[in-house]
């Protein structure tokens, strides 16, 4: 019987529609938010910073927890039920913005973060379940560039949904996006019986899971790189904003055209990485990923250039999905189907948490120092990440050279 191509699997095409719907609810709702908080307290740094918090701070929180469950429940019912709740948390965001306080947007980011932590494993390990080994990293791939594809398209539809219909409209428009895709993945095949541990009460499951990591070298190098990474990504995502503001002094509104360039470049990235998945090891793409990424930040800290800061910008974006599609590609190679939602709860956390702790601090470094000195901090922690998974990405050739000589 021929192997299935990986458009004609079910299950690949059914989280690829879904994840479409996912991020015009989620980049609508992003730049909703941002401009909205952004008028509401004319441009406060510590304000717009709290709204990457209600972001990330879940996924550090509920991460472990949801990617454990991950490894128990069905995996098509719990993302169902997921992106149904989203938008049911939505909707009673909008309500409650009609007769309350402003600040309840926070919620509209917060509560779907929360459940996102107990739908993505559960994705991760259909990729894992219905897809060949020589497909993971193409069909990562594929997955990274419909991200990076809203990476330009997003920023657009979230700028003129808010700007054209108000804070209301555009939070709607998220909810519904979210039913959409609960509908798009009832598309997907029955849920199977899988294998659990059995006589295992939760906490030990989440203790073997640690155990797990701790035990393959490769992830535990994994997690140290998280972290660094989570570090730096922490200092410039809720400060980007002021890069357009400050160093390039243009109106907010122009953040989107950063954005796109980098969108642009991640399209790029994300279809060679198509192209040459079958030949370039995922170790190879994370490692130089890290490092091109670390020179794009420091040129853009510096940077008073509009079009030096877009071509720092477009190269930052051709290499994301390198890291991405190394990372996500390393983790479902080396994990085991019965570990995937764990594995993934307990290095995201490492990610997610670093983020979290810069992102809290980066609205106080930038008014102690500047927003140079952020950026340039950022650029470091990136080397750190690639120094860390150099040991990983040598063992990976010199086992090459040991096939090669066989």
């Amino acid at each position: 019987m021929a192997k299935q191509s990986l458009f004609g699997n079910r299950v690949f095409r059914a989280i690829i529609i879904s994840g479409l719907f996912l991020q015009i609810g989620i980049w609508v709702r992003n730049f909703a938010v941002l401009l909205y908080v952004m008028e509401q307290t004319n441009g406060d740094a510590f304000a717009v910073s709290m709204i990457s918090v209600a972001e990330f701070t879940p996924i550090f929180i509920f991460s472990f927890i949801g990617g454990t469950f991950a490894d128990r429940w069905s995996p098509k019912k719990t993302m169902v039920w997921c992106d149904i709740l989203s938008a049911i948390s939505i909707f009673a965001v909008i309500a409650t913005l009609l007769f309350g306080t402003w600040k309840v947007v926070f919620f509209a980011t917060l509560i779907s973060a929360i459940l996102s932590q107990f739908s993505q494993p559960s994705g991760m390990k259909l990729f894992k379940m219905h897809l060949s080994e020589d497909q993971v990293q193409v069909g990562m791939s594929v997955y990274q560039t419909v991200f990076a594809v809203f990476m330009v398209l997003g920023p657009i539809i979230g700028t003129f949904a808010y700007q054209s219909f108000g804070i209301n409209i555009s939070i709607a428009v998220t909810g519904i996006a979210f039913l959409l895709s609960a509908a798009a993945l009832t598309f997907l095949p029955p849920d199977r019986e899988l294998e659990k541990e059995t006589g295992t009460t939760l906490w030990q499951e989440m203790k073997s899971g640690v155990k797990y990591v701790l035990g393959k070298k490769e992830l535990s190098l994994l997690g140290l790189c998280f972290m660094a990474a989570g570090l730096g990504v922490g200092f410039i995502h809720p400060l980007s904003i002021f890069l357009v503001t400050e160093q390039l002094g243009l109106p907010k509104e122009n953040l989107q055209w950063l954005l796109m360039v980098n969108g642009a470049g991640m399209i790029l990235g994300g279809a060679a990485a198509m192209m040459f998945a079958k030949k370039v090891a995922p170790q190879r793409l994370l490692v130089f990923g890290m490092l091109v990424n670390a020179i794009g930040l420091a040129v853009m800290g510096y940077s008073t250039n509009l079009w030096l800061t877009l071509t720092a910008e477009f190269f930052n974006g051709l290499m994301m999905p390198c890291i991405q599609i190394g990372i996500n590609t390393l983790i479902l190679q080396r994990t085991q189907e019965a570990f995937i939602g764990r594995v993934n709860g307990i290095l995201s956390p490492l990610f997610t948490g670093s983020m979290v702790v810069t992102m809290s601090a980066a609205g106080v470094l930038k008014e102690q120092f500047s927003l140079v000195a952020v950026f340039e901090g950022a650029a470091v922690l990136f080397i750190i990440g690639m120094l860390v998974i150099l040991p990983l990405f040598k063992q990976k050739e010199q086992q090459h050279a040991v096939s090669v000589n066989d």
